[in-house]
């Protein structure tokens, strides 16, 4: 709202210009291009199988992004666990050392969403199988390794030329689900808050806290956050305002952290009301209601309140931390501490020559095993060739000397034959010639027996 002075005209030509000078239009500036361009929000949810964290961010934001035809990672995945096997040099997790590891994915779904002339474009990360498995040793570093990698990307986007389009999909907030166990904390969720809080900002939540009674509530509560403190673990810190309904509001939001939430997408009619929230023999248990649990807190916080606040903490303490020591360990005094083992770099420009030169080896080499790989399966098929075609030169053999025999049996029984076709033949011509002599014979006789 622009103020203008009293002695001021309609006409712009008339205006008293030492009265208005026009900066106080300044914020409608910056709030239309704001609106312009969309805001982006990065939201990472971690938790166990079954904790209700794709209902809870579809109730946030009031959003089918879970669905039936598009599940969370937990349904689409089998038991959440998607493992890829990796041999050979592994720079994410160990540099320079051979080795073979087993990791969980990191999935991430992005959707847009509009309301009221403004555009959010929201980033859900996801990590499917978190905590399912035996052995949970490092099913942290996933998680980090993603983090690392957006602050990586921005970092790089940042350092080229052309930084028109720098899109930020730096995690602006972690959303840590614990169990409703009534125990206090488990050695994973002490070892991943520790491992990520000077990383990303953690906020813990109680999931699926309409299994507790408002008294085992309050006491885990208590109990969480006793550990966190004999910890040390860091989590998010709400920033401290002029306003005194702010610091009213922020000092609640304090007091009931964790925050205890539950999450639903089904409407269920209460005294003629409709209320999103879930059924049970003994009532319903509403969602949006502060007395059952603390998602409109959690609602209120992170969307309407403190999402900028995210993002600057984000931006200023810890990607600023990660880029100190990004550059500190590519410069230190003219000595690169992180790959280098003390070799003088000049200049962060030499550094990236040197990397560039270490990755065109590393090509080479790659390069190079391939060639043998290839070689060693091209030398293996001819000799599977060669193996098979002396087999069919056996078999031929064999069906040739089979043939062979078969052709000289039936030549010996031709032979036979033959010879058994003469031996009648003659029979036959002497049976023949014997009764044309007997008949003659009996010729004679008969004219013999007339004489006399």
């Amino acid at each position: 709202m622009i103020e203008r002075p009293d002695t001021a005209v309609p006409s712009i030509a008339q205006r008293n210009l030492e009265g208005y000078v026009g900066f106080a239009n300044l914020p409608n500036q910056v709030y239309r291009k704001s609106v312009k361009r969309g805001f982006e929000f990065t939201l990472m949810v971690v938790g166990e199988s079954g904790l209700g964290k794709s209902t809870l961010i579809n109730s946030l934001f009031l959003t089918d992004l879970y669905s039936k035809d598009y599940p969370g990672p937990s349904q689409r995945i089998k038991k959440t666990v998607q493992i890829q096997r990796v041999r050979g040099q592994v720079e994410d997790f160990v540099p320079s050392e051979q080795c073979e590891c087993l990791f969980l994915q990191v999935e991430q779904s992005k959707v847009l969403i509009k309301e009221g002339g403004v555009q959010l474009t929201l980033t859900i990360v996801d990590t499917p199988g978190f905590g399912d498995a035996v052995d949970n040793s490092n099913c942290w570093q996933p998680v980090i390794n993603y983090i690392d990698s957006k602050c990586e990307d921005f970092l790089n986007a940042e350092s080229r030329v052309n930084r028109r389009s720098m899109p930020d999909n730096r995690v602006h907030c972690c959303l840590y689900f614990i169990a409703p166990s009534g125990h206090g904390l488990k050695p994973l969720d002490i070892e991943f808050m520790k491992r990520l809080h000077d990383k990303v900002n953690v906020i813990p939540l109680i999931a699926k806290a309409d299994t507790l009674t408002p008294e085992e509530c309050q006491l885990f509560k208590k109990q969480i956050m006793k550990e966190i403190q004999e910890h040390k673990i860091k989590i998010y810190e709400f920033p401290d305002t002029e306003d005194d309904e702010d610091n009213k509001l922020i000092r609640k939001i304090k007091e009931k952290m964790p925050l205890a939430v539950v999450g639903s997408n089904v409407v269920i009619e209460v005294n003629g009301k409709k209320v999103r929230g879930r059924q049970y023999p003994w009532g319903v248990a509403e969602v949006e209601n502060g007395e059952h649990c603390d998602f409109t807190v959690l609602r209120n916080m992170l969307i309407r309140t403190h999402m900028q606040d995210l993002k600057d903490v984000t931006n200023n303490v810890h990607y600023e931390n990660y880029r100190s020591k990004k550059l500190a360990a590519v410069t230190c005094n003219g000595v690169d501490t992180s790959k280098t083992k003390g070799q003088l770099t000049k200049s962060p420009l030499a550094q990236m020559e040197e990397e560039r030169r270490e990755h065109v080896m590393k090509m080479k080499k790659m390069e190079a095993e391939m060639e043998q790989v290839f070689e060693m399966k091209v030398k293996e098929k001819k000799q599977k060739l060669k193996d098979s075609e002396a087999e069919l030169e056996r078999r031929h053999e064999q069906m040739k000397r089979n043939l062979e025999a078969q052709y000289k049996e039936l030549e010996e029984k031709r032979r036979v034959f033959e010879d058994e076709k003469a031996n009648w033949e003659a029979q036959q011509r002497i049976l023949e010639q014997q009764k044309l002599d007997a008949s003659k014979t009996m010729e004679k006789n008969k004219k013999k027996g007339k004489i006399f």
